[in-house]
């Protein structure tokens, strides 16, 4: 939804400075800081617009006004100045921590790094496990139940059980497997799921289901337990009024760190995309807490993206400080572990 200047303008300055003091921000304070020469009057009529259209809410207990998730995008969005930093400076301060040496240790000072930076909690999931196999074999346990099993190049072994619509013969699993393991066997499962989008065509409609979901269900069991989420500074959010300003809030803030589900989803989808993300409570369900949000970004190794790392803080964090810390801290990140 478009909003004409004025209505921009004001709105900016209103999460600004909720961002900064977290009270209520009245039609008075607003008419100082904004910048504006217009009468309380008018502000009053802009922010009652601004209400009607979800960008802004009264408390109960306040004439002011609060931002909603829906004013919040709109000034992450569009509205946020993002505050220029000695990147030099922060690079160096940055670059000791970083230094290649075991992967583990680097991830676990990015997320170190992320939250001393942030002084909220750093969170960065570990690069995915590349899921390459060495042979692959499916066993018909009755009629419309086989056993996919897959062997890695260091001799571990996964099971998956599959569920047909089809009786598979012995024979004609045997020359499924034949086929996969002649044609495949070595490569990622990635790379064989890129290759059979232009080779199932080319083979008989029987087999095709079965090389599908030998590829589907053997990613899943190799990826398994693969991902990680390392978090550093959870406690610095329990300094912080709106996370724990009551049991609920605790409880959810706990919940999400100790299980993990949510957080790990959120930054999986996040390193689908390219550059910051901004999650917001209240208007994403990945994040657990309309007061929370997170912010996020993708980190490579050798131009290819494999993990996310990111902030976890209040909706009420300066975005403008947090973006560049997590950017940087990305580009940094990439850089170490494409050398260690």
């Amino acid at each position: 939804m478009q909003l004409d200047t004025r209505a921009q303008t004001l709105l900016k300055a209103l999460v600004e400075r909720y961002i900064a003091d977290g009270q209520p921000v009245g039609s008075r304070a607003l008419s100082k800081i904004s910048g504006l020469e217009l009468s309380p009057a008018t502000i009053r009529n802009i922010m009652a617009d601004l209400e009607e259209m979800g960008f802004v809410a009264s408390p109960h207990t306040s004439a002011g006004r609060v931002p909603t998730p829906r004013g919040y995008r709109m000034f992450v969005d569009t509205l946020l100045t993002v505050e220029p930093i000695d990147e030099t400076a922060l690079e160096s301060k940055m670059q000791a921590r970083l230094q290649p040496n075991s992967q583990q240790k680097i991830i676990a000072n990015a997320a170190q790094v992320l939250s001393s930076l942030s002084h909220f909690a750093g969170v960065v999931l570990t690069p995915r496990r590349e899921s390459i196999f060495q042979q692959i074999e499916f066993l018909r346990l009755s009629e419309k139940r086989i056993l996919l099993v897959i062997v890695s190049p260091n001799g571990d072994v996964q099971n998956r059980l599959l569920l047909t619509d089809v009786d598979y013969s012995p024979a004609k699993l045997v020359q499924a497997a034949n086929y996969i393991n002649q044609h495949y066997g070595g490569l990622s499962l990635d790379d064989v799921r890129l290759r059979l989008q232009g080779e199932l065509r080319k083979l008989r409609d029987d087999m095709t289901w079965l090389m599908q979901a030998a590829v589907e269900a053997g990613s899943d069991a190799m990826t398994d337990n693969s991902d990680e989420v390392v978090i550093s500074g959870e406690r610095n959010l329990l300094s912080v009024t709106d996370l724990s300003s009551n049991m609920d809030s605790l409880r959810k803030l706990f919940d999400m760190f100790e299980q993990k589900t949510s957080l790990m989803q959120l930054l999986d989808i996040s390193g689908k995309a390219t550059g910051v993300q901004i999650f917001i409570g209240g208007e994403s369900q990945l994040v657990p807490m309309e007061e929370m949000s997170v912010v996020t970004a993708p980190y490579e190794v050798n131009g290819k993206i494999v993990g996310t790392l990111g902030v976890i803080g209040p909706t009420r964090m300066a975005y403008e400080r947090v973006i560049p810390i997590v950017n940087i801290t990305a580009k940094l990140l990439s850089n170490a572990l494409s050398h260690s």
